[in-house]
């Protein structure tokens, strides 16, 4: 079947995807919004076009800076409404040389 530019997966309670999605060489963009991905989901790393992830209400608490930071095409990466924790926020922000959204920090709890 083609090589689709664009595949919007929102809100099917995903919580993995198929390591044949490298095979989408074409792929630009990606909504996988509103599932239930843990962490984020490292065959996306493998698609040299992607430019755009959207990962936004996932439950994803950790990423994969290294990886993140080799992808040449990425432009966009949306995380928010996601549980990353302040160690995720400080390791990702210097290091993506892309438009990373995140929601904005929950005040700890007060001593």
């Amino acid at each position: 079947f083609p090589d689709p530019a664009e595949l919007n997966l929102a809100g099917n309670y995903l919580h993995r995807l198929p390591e044949d999605l490298s095979s989408l060489q074409h792929l630009h963009a990606i909504n996988l919004s509103r599932n239930r991905f843990r962490r984020f989901p490292e065959p996306l790393a493998t698609i040299p076009a992607l430019e755009t992830i959207d990962l936004e209400e996932n439950e994803i608490s950790e990423v994969p800076v290294e990886k993140l930071a080799a992808m040449t095409s990425l432009r966009n990466l949306n995380l928010r409404n996601n549980p990353l924790g302040p160690e995720a926020r400080l390791l990702v922000r210097p290091l993506v040389p892309f438009q990373l959204l995140l929601s904005p920090e929950e005040p700890g709890p007060k001593a």
